[in-house]
């Protein structure tokens, strides 16, 4: 590539923050749940890049001639490849993607094609731009993107009470949140630069078994706690996990657990098989792992209270990421753990947002 970059290229990252604040100078944007994706155009050869520095080209052939269409001759861009199905965003079809068979890969491409949607420009022609102002890279992004329906400008605002809105909204079309991106700032590879605003709330969950940590002894230290919340139908299904302790307190909670072990295989509904093909369980083999993961069923006598950004997976659902522990709820009752009190966002027109149609209202 004659570029005056060429991949790998570290893309600028963003740190949480827990609300969106006044007079920040930052040029906000929704935040996708997607794969991020940095494009190398010269010509006809187009490289597609993960975070990491991976090429993505193989799983994503039809966002390669999209790209072709949309974008100047010789250009770097920063963006996400995303998913939609019914008018939502929908990761777990975006993660499908990533799989060894070309066949699988052209078959999805077809049935479940992806968007690529531009929030960041690194260089055109022979010019680089990662030492310009935030709000300089947007103006000359809108110049050099053709939209096209399978590539998007992303919306941007530096209104902060639009932005606000965004974070409601935005949820109900599958959205992650927001980001804040310093308006006068350049672009930092690899450090965390901009703001990320988040959602996050709480739920009770039965604590159904616990996993090892890597590295001790069975019944020495935890690993993570295994979380369940009955369905309407009276599932128990297996919805994420609790991991983040410092290590005495793994050690500390083997201990209080051990007695829970005792009969805790008898009669569990991850055990037993007793319940219906719908419910989630633990330990299935998929293409992420091919040998089942261990662990210990525990008599369900427990509940604790964590946080979680959001769910995934349709119903019954799962969170999208490890959740986190909040606090043991001895107050409540293992069967009051539905999916009741999970909060549902309102739905929220997708195409929309892919459209920059978002004003205030």
């Amino acid at each position: 590539m004659a570029l005056p970059l060429t991949p790998p290229v570290q893309p600028m990252l963003a740190k949480p923050s827990k609300s969106i604040p006044d007079g920040a100078g930052l040029v906000f944007e929704p935040k996708w749940d997607g794969f991020r994706c940095l494009v190398f155009r010269d010509g006809d050869e187009v490289t597609l890049q993960s975070r990491s520095g991976k090429p993505l080209n193989r799983y994503f052939p039809e966002a390669v001639t999209a790209l072709r269409a949309a974008l100047p001759e010789r250009v770097v861009v920063d963006g996400e490849l995303v998913v939609d199905i019914n008018g939502r965003l929908d990761f777990d079809a975006l993660a499908e993607r990533i799989h060894p068979a070309v066949s699988r890969v052209t078959m999805l491409a077809e049935k479940t094609p992806s968007r690529f949607i531009a929030f960041d420009l690194l260089a055109l022609d022979d010019d680089v731009f990662m030492d310009s102002a935030g709000y300089d890279r947007r103006r000359l992004l809108e110049n050099a993107i053709t939209p096209t329906d399978r590539v998007h400008l992303t919306p941007a605002t530096m209104d902060v009470d639009l932005a606000r809105q965004w974070f409601t909204i935005f949820e109900g079309a599958g959205l992650d949140g927001v980001m804040g991106k310093p308006a006068g700032g350049p672009y930092t590879p690899n450090k965390r630069t901009m703001l990320k605003f988040k959602h996050s709330r709480t739920a009770d969950c039965v604590v159904a078994g616990v996993r090892w940590h890597k590295g001790t002894t069975p019944g020495e230290a935890i690993g993570s706690l295994m979380l369940g919340i009955f369905d309407r139908t009276g599932n128990l299904n297996h919805v994420g996990v609790v991991g983040s302790f410092t290590a005495a307190n793994r050690r500390a909670l083997a201990v209080e657990l051990a007695d829970l072990m005792v009969g805790g295989p008898t009669n569990h509904p991850w055990v037993s098989g007793e319940q219906t093909d719908q419910a989630r369980v633990p330990g299935a083999i998929s293409r992420w792992r091919t040998t089942e993961q261990p662990w210990v069923p525990l008599r369900l006598e427990r509940v604790v209270e964590v946080a979680y950004e959001h769910t995934e997976g349709g119903y019954p659902s799962r969170f999208r990421h490890t959740a986190q522990f909040v606090r043991w709820r001895p107050d409540r009752e293992p069967g009051s753990c539905t999916y009741d009190q999970l909060e549902e966002p309102a739905n929220y027109d997708l195409a929309a947002v892919l459209r920059g149609e978002v004003k205030a209202r």
